[in-house]
């Protein structure tokens, strides 16, 4: 059986984001890992308001930021997951790691 090693990135910062990517993938490509991505969805916008108290109607103005993502995918290659699962990450990198077992055709369940 397979795993599949699905890892999304997701920073305010996208160039610190960028850097750390083409990091990863100098680094995937020399053990030799197979990888699909970096794939980039379209960046977030988000607004928050801000409130002087907790009073209604006192407010300051709104806090605009966006949100930069980037998908990943490992195939196979389960030491060079583990590895990159044990990474250490910038605080401002918010990183996801989700670890699917792919069963080959045919395969059946006991």
């Amino acid at each position: 059986m397979t795993f599949v090693t699905k890892l999304t990135f997701q920073s305010g910062n996208r160039y610190e984001l960028e850097d750390q990517l083409s990091e990863l993938q100098e680094m995937l490509e020399r053990k030799g890992a197979e990888c699909k991505g970096p794939h980039a969805a379209p960046p977030e916008h988000h607004t928050v308001p801000q409130y002087r108290n907790l009073a209604p109607g006192d407010e300051f103005s709104s806090w605009d930021y966006t949100v930069y993502s980037r998908k990943l995918e490992i195939h196979g290659n389960d030491h060079i997951a583990r590895e990159v699962g044990h990474m250490d990450f910038p605080e401002s990198l918010h990183v996801e790691i989700e670890v699917e077992q792919k069963k080959p055709l045919g395969h059946r369940n006991k």
